[in-house]
Protein backbone atom coordinates (compact mmCIF):
# COMPACT_ATOMS: atom_id res chain seq x y z
CA UNK A 1 0.00 0.00 0.00
CA UNK A 2 1.13 3.53 -0.77
CA UNK A 3 1.46 5.69 2.34
CA UNK A 4 0.73 9.42 2.07
CA UNK A 5 3.41 11.68 3.51
CA UNK A 6 3.05 12.40 7.20
CA UNK A 7 2.27 16.00 8.03
CA UNK A 8 4.81 18.59 9.09
CA UNK A 9 4.41 21.98 10.73
CA UNK A 10 3.10 24.44 8.17
CA UNK A 11 1.30 21.85 6.02
CA UNK A 12 -2.26 22.52 4.89
CA UNK A 13 -5.29 20.45 5.87
CA UNK A 14 -8.69 20.88 4.21
CA UNK A 15 -12.01 20.46 6.02
CA UNK A 16 -14.77 19.29 3.68
CA UNK A 17 -18.31 17.99 4.27
CA UNK A 18 -19.06 15.19 1.80
CA UNK A 19 -22.00 13.74 3.73
CA UNK A 20 -24.52 15.01 6.29
CA UNK A 21 -25.59 18.54 7.14
CA UNK A 22 -23.47 20.57 9.56
CA UNK A 23 -25.87 21.48 12.35
CA UNK A 24 -23.42 23.52 14.41
CA UNK A 25 -21.11 25.70 12.32
CA UNK A 26 -19.08 26.57 15.42
CA UNK A 27 -17.79 22.99 15.65
CA UNK A 28 -16.02 23.38 12.31
CA UNK A 29 -14.29 26.57 13.39
CA UNK A 30 -13.29 24.99 16.70
CA UNK A 31 -11.84 21.97 14.88
CA UNK A 32 -9.95 24.33 12.57
CA UNK A 33 -8.46 26.03 15.63
CA UNK A 34 -7.45 22.62 16.97
CA UNK A 35 -5.58 21.82 13.75
CA UNK A 36 -3.93 25.24 13.82
CA UNK A 37 -2.73 24.53 17.36
CA UNK A 38 -0.81 21.62 15.83
CA UNK A 39 1.00 24.02 13.52
CA UNK A 40 -1.16 23.34 10.47
CA UNK A 41 -2.74 25.71 7.99
CA UNK A 42 -6.48 25.11 7.56
CA UNK A 43 -8.73 25.71 4.57
CA UNK A 44 -12.49 25.09 4.77
CA UNK A 45 -14.33 23.87 1.70
CA UNK A 46 -16.46 26.47 -0.07
CA UNK A 47 -19.70 24.54 0.45
CA UNK A 48 -19.23 23.12 3.96
CA UNK A 49 -21.96 25.35 5.41
CA UNK A 50 -24.45 25.32 2.50
CA UNK A 51 -27.05 23.09 4.20
CA UNK A 52 -29.14 21.31 1.58
CA UNK A 53 -31.94 19.35 3.29
CA UNK A 54 -30.35 16.20 4.78
CA UNK A 55 -26.96 16.99 3.25
CA UNK A 56 -24.21 19.52 3.88
CA UNK A 57 -24.71 20.75 0.31
CA UNK A 58 -25.97 19.46 -3.03
CA UNK A 59 -24.27 16.37 -4.43
CA UNK A 60 -22.58 18.57 -7.02
CA UNK A 61 -21.18 21.01 -4.48
CA UNK A 62 -20.12 18.40 -1.93
CA UNK A 63 -18.31 16.60 -4.72
CA UNK A 64 -16.73 19.82 -5.94
CA UNK A 65 -15.23 20.53 -2.51
CA UNK A 66 -13.85 17.01 -2.26
CA UNK A 67 -12.48 17.13 -5.79
CA UNK A 68 -10.76 20.45 -5.08
CA UNK A 69 -9.12 18.95 -1.99
CA UNK A 70 -8.01 15.90 -3.99
CA UNK A 71 -6.53 17.93 -6.82
CA UNK A 72 -4.90 20.79 -4.90
CA UNK A 73 -1.21 19.82 -4.43
CA UNK A 74 -0.81 22.19 -1.49
CA UNK A 75 -3.38 20.25 0.57
CA UNK A 76 -1.73 17.38 2.46
CA UNK A 77 -4.77 15.94 4.28
CA UNK A 78 -8.56 15.93 3.87
CA UNK A 79 -10.50 16.03 7.14
CA UNK A 80 -14.14 15.07 6.64
CA UNK A 81 -16.40 17.21 8.80
CA UNK A 82 -18.90 14.51 9.73
CA UNK A 83 -20.54 11.29 8.61
CA UNK A 84 -24.26 10.72 8.31
CA UNK A 85 -25.16 9.90 4.72
CA UNK A 86 -24.15 11.17 1.32
CA UNK A 87 -20.69 9.92 0.37
CA UNK A 88 -22.03 7.07 -1.75
CA UNK A 89 -23.95 9.61 -3.84
CA UNK A 90 -20.76 11.38 -5.00
CA UNK A 91 -18.04 8.71 -5.03
CA UNK A 92 -18.56 7.67 -8.67
CA UNK A 93 -18.29 11.25 -9.91
CA UNK A 94 -14.89 11.86 -8.30
CA UNK A 95 -11.70 11.66 -10.35
CA UNK A 96 -8.81 10.23 -8.35
CA UNK A 97 -6.19 10.72 -11.10
CA UNK A 98 -4.32 13.50 -9.27
CA UNK A 99 -4.85 11.80 -5.91
CA UNK A 100 -3.02 8.71 -7.12
CA UNK A 101 -0.12 10.91 -8.25
CA UNK A 102 -0.02 12.82 -4.96
CA UNK A 103 -1.70 10.76 -2.22
CA UNK A 104 -2.87 12.57 0.90
CA UNK A 105 -4.54 11.43 4.12
CA UNK A 106 -8.33 11.15 4.06
CA UNK A 107 -9.64 11.25 7.63
CA UNK A 108 -12.97 10.25 9.15
CA UNK A 109 -15.25 7.36 10.02
CA UNK A 110 -18.90 6.26 9.71
CA UNK A 111 -20.13 7.37 6.24
CA UNK A 112 -16.50 8.13 5.33
CA UNK A 113 -16.08 4.35 5.11
CA UNK A 114 -17.10 4.84 1.46
CA UNK A 115 -13.90 6.80 0.81
CA UNK A 116 -11.73 4.52 2.95
CA UNK A 117 -12.82 1.45 1.01
CA UNK A 118 -12.68 3.07 -2.42
CA UNK A 119 -9.21 4.46 -1.78
CA UNK A 120 -8.11 1.07 -0.45
CA UNK A 121 -8.93 -0.41 -3.87
CA UNK A 122 -6.53 2.20 -5.29
CA UNK A 123 -3.76 0.85 -3.06
CA UNK A 124 -3.45 3.87 -0.74
CA UNK A 125 -3.67 4.11 3.05
CA UNK A 126 -6.32 6.23 4.80
CA UNK A 127 -7.00 7.23 8.39
CA UNK A 128 -9.95 6.28 10.59
CA UNK A 129 -10.22 9.00 13.22
CA UNK A 130 -12.33 11.64 14.91
CA UNK A 131 -14.00 14.30 12.78
CA UNK A 132 -14.50 18.05 13.30
CA UNK A 133 -18.05 17.69 14.66
CA UNK A 134 -16.67 15.49 17.44
CA UNK A 135 -15.26 18.55 19.20
CA UNK A 136 -18.81 18.84 20.58
CA UNK A 137 -18.18 15.81 22.81
CA UNK A 138 -16.99 16.61 26.37
CA UNK A 139 -13.27 17.31 26.03
CA UNK A 140 -12.31 15.06 28.92
CA UNK A 141 -13.78 12.13 26.97
CA UNK A 142 -11.99 12.84 23.70
CA UNK A 143 -8.43 13.08 25.00
CA UNK A 144 -7.35 9.83 23.32
CA UNK A 145 -9.24 10.66 20.12
CA UNK A 146 -7.45 13.99 19.74
CA UNK A 147 -4.06 12.67 20.81
CA UNK A 148 -4.03 9.62 18.53
CA UNK A 149 -5.31 11.58 15.52
CA UNK A 150 -2.47 14.06 15.86
CA UNK A 151 0.04 11.25 16.37
CA UNK A 152 -1.24 9.42 13.31
CA UNK A 153 -1.07 12.48 11.06
CA UNK A 154 2.47 13.31 12.13
CA UNK A 155 3.70 9.70 11.98
CA UNK A 156 3.95 9.24 15.73
CA UNK A 157 1.08 6.85 16.43
CA UNK A 158 1.97 4.35 19.11
CA UNK A 159 0.88 0.74 19.19
CA UNK A 160 -2.25 -0.12 21.14
CA UNK A 161 -2.87 -2.49 24.02
CA UNK A 162 -6.33 -2.84 25.56
CA UNK A 163 -7.85 -5.19 28.13
CA UNK A 164 -9.40 -8.33 26.70
CA UNK A 165 -13.13 -8.93 26.62
CA UNK A 166 -14.33 -12.31 27.88
CA UNK A 167 -15.65 -12.89 24.35
CA UNK A 168 -12.27 -12.38 22.66
CA UNK A 169 -10.76 -15.23 20.68
CA UNK A 170 -7.06 -15.66 21.43
CA UNK A 171 -4.47 -15.84 18.71
CA UNK A 172 -2.01 -13.89 16.56
CA UNK A 173 -2.41 -12.63 13.02
CA UNK A 174 -0.69 -10.33 10.56
CA UNK A 175 -2.33 -8.52 7.70
CA UNK A 176 -3.55 -5.27 6.25
CA UNK A 177 -6.13 -3.50 8.42
CA UNK A 178 -9.34 -2.78 6.50
CA UNK A 179 -12.99 -2.06 7.17
CA UNK A 180 -15.11 0.59 8.83
CA UNK A 181 -18.81 1.06 9.44
CA UNK A 182 -20.79 -2.17 9.13
CA UNK A 183 -23.72 -0.66 7.23
CA UNK A 184 -21.41 0.87 4.63
CA UNK A 185 -19.34 -2.29 4.21
CA UNK A 186 -22.51 -4.18 3.32
CA UNK A 187 -23.82 -1.32 1.19
CA UNK A 188 -20.66 -1.31 -0.94
CA UNK A 189 -20.81 -5.00 -1.83
CA UNK A 190 -20.78 -5.53 -5.58
CA UNK A 191 -19.48 -2.02 -6.31
CA UNK A 192 -16.10 -0.73 -7.41
CA UNK A 193 -15.57 0.40 -3.81
CA UNK A 194 -15.95 -3.02 -2.18
CA UNK A 195 -12.79 -4.37 -0.56
CA UNK A 196 -11.13 -7.77 -0.69
CA UNK A 197 -10.72 -9.11 2.86
CA UNK A 198 -8.59 -12.14 2.00
CA UNK A 199 -5.64 -12.37 4.38
CA UNK A 200 -6.61 -9.04 5.98
CA UNK A 201 -7.69 -7.98 9.46
CA UNK A 202 -11.23 -6.60 9.41
CA UNK A 203 -12.32 -3.70 11.62
CA UNK A 204 -16.05 -3.10 12.10
CA UNK A 205 -18.16 -0.64 14.12
CA UNK A 206 -21.80 0.46 14.19
CA UNK A 207 -24.28 2.76 15.92
CA UNK A 208 -28.01 2.99 16.53
CA UNK A 209 -29.17 -0.31 15.04
CA UNK A 210 -31.31 -3.18 16.25
CA UNK A 211 -29.54 -6.48 16.88
CA UNK A 212 -31.51 -8.15 14.10
CA UNK A 213 -30.30 -5.47 11.70
CA UNK A 214 -26.70 -6.03 12.73
CA UNK A 215 -27.21 -9.74 12.14
CA UNK A 216 -28.70 -9.01 8.71
CA UNK A 217 -25.69 -6.90 7.75
CA UNK A 218 -23.29 -9.59 8.94
CA UNK A 219 -25.20 -12.31 7.10
CA UNK A 220 -24.97 -10.24 3.91
CA UNK A 221 -21.22 -9.95 4.32
CA UNK A 222 -20.92 -13.64 5.16
CA UNK A 223 -22.82 -14.67 2.02
CA UNK A 224 -20.35 -12.60 0.02
CA UNK A 225 -17.36 -14.41 1.53
CA UNK A 226 -16.21 -11.52 3.74
CA UNK A 227 -15.17 -13.76 6.62
CA UNK A 228 -13.98 -16.89 4.80
CA UNK A 229 -10.32 -15.98 4.42
CA UNK A 230 -9.81 -12.94 6.64
CA UNK A 231 -6.98 -13.18 9.15
CA UNK A 232 -8.62 -11.57 12.16
CA UNK A 233 -11.45 -9.35 13.40
CA UNK A 234 -11.39 -6.15 15.44
CA UNK A 235 -14.80 -5.05 16.70
CA UNK A 236 -14.97 -1.41 17.69
CA UNK A 237 -17.89 0.40 19.25
CA UNK A 238 -21.35 -1.10 18.83
CA UNK A 239 -23.03 1.97 20.23
CA UNK A 240 -26.60 2.85 21.21
CA UNK A 241 -28.04 -0.50 20.19
CA UNK A 242 -31.84 -0.29 20.02
CA UNK A 243 -33.96 -2.59 22.15
CA UNK A 244 -35.64 -5.43 20.34
CA UNK A 245 -39.22 -6.36 21.23
CA UNK A 246 -39.42 -9.27 21.69
CA UNK A 247 -35.85 -9.76 22.93
CA UNK A 248 -33.46 -10.85 20.19
CA UNK A 249 -31.98 -13.41 22.56
CA UNK A 250 -28.28 -13.00 21.75
CA UNK A 251 -25.56 -10.53 22.61
CA UNK A 252 -23.76 -8.52 19.95
CA UNK A 253 -20.67 -10.63 20.62
CA UNK A 254 -22.60 -13.85 20.06
CA UNK A 255 -24.12 -12.51 16.84
CA UNK A 256 -20.68 -11.66 15.46
CA UNK A 257 -19.01 -14.91 16.53
CA UNK A 258 -21.84 -16.89 14.94
CA UNK A 259 -21.07 -15.64 11.42
CA UNK A 260 -17.35 -16.41 11.59
CA UNK A 261 -16.16 -19.63 9.97
CA UNK A 262 -15.20 -22.53 12.17
CA UNK A 263 -11.50 -21.76 12.35
CA UNK A 264 -9.19 -20.15 14.83
CA UNK A 265 -8.62 -16.49 14.01
CA UNK A 266 -8.10 -13.82 16.66
CA UNK A 267 -11.13 -11.70 17.48
CA UNK A 268 -11.11 -8.51 19.57
CA UNK A 269 -14.23 -6.94 21.04
CA UNK A 270 -14.69 -3.49 22.59
CA UNK A 271 -11.77 -1.82 20.84
CA UNK A 272 -12.17 1.94 21.52
CA UNK A 273 -12.84 3.12 17.97
CA UNK A 274 -16.14 4.08 16.42
CA UNK A 275 -18.94 6.52 17.21
CA UNK A 276 -18.12 7.01 20.89
CA UNK A 277 -16.18 9.99 22.26
CA UNK A 278 -13.10 7.78 22.64
CA UNK A 279 -12.40 7.01 19.01
CA UNK A 280 -8.76 6.08 18.56
CA UNK A 281 -7.08 6.62 15.23
CA UNK A 282 -6.32 3.64 12.99
CA UNK A 283 -4.28 3.43 9.80
CA UNK A 284 -6.50 1.62 7.30
CA UNK A 285 -4.49 -0.21 4.68
CA UNK A 286 -1.49 -0.52 7.01
CA UNK A 287 -0.06 -3.93 7.83
CA UNK A 288 -0.49 -4.73 11.51
CA UNK A 289 0.19 -7.55 13.92
CA UNK A 290 -2.79 -8.43 16.09
CA UNK A 291 -2.13 -10.39 19.27
CA UNK A 292 -4.95 -11.50 21.55
CA UNK A 293 -4.32 -13.15 24.90
CA UNK A 294 -6.61 -13.90 27.81
CA UNK A 295 -5.78 -10.57 29.44
CA UNK A 296 -4.80 -8.21 26.60
CA UNK A 297 -5.29 -7.40 22.93
CA UNK A 298 -2.54 -5.50 21.14
CA UNK A 299 -2.14 -3.90 17.72
CA UNK A 300 1.32 -3.22 16.33
CA UNK A 301 1.55 -1.04 13.20
CA UNK A 302 4.20 -1.86 10.64
CA UNK A 303 6.74 0.95 10.16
Amino acid sequence: MIRPDFLQTGDTISIVAPSGIIKNDASIYEAADLARSWGLTVVIGEHVFDKYHHYAATDKNRGADFQEAIDNPSIKAIWCARGGYGAVRIIDDLDFTEFKKNPKWVIGYSDITVFHNHIHTLGIETLHGMMPVNVEFPKEKTIESVKTLKQALFGELENYAVASSKFNVEGTAKGSLVGGNLTLLENLLGTASSINTQGKILFIEEIGEYKYHIDRLLQGLKRNGYFEDCAGIIVGGMSHIKKNSPSYGKSIEEIILEVLPDKNIPVVFDFPAGHDPENRALYLGRNIELTVTKTEASISFED
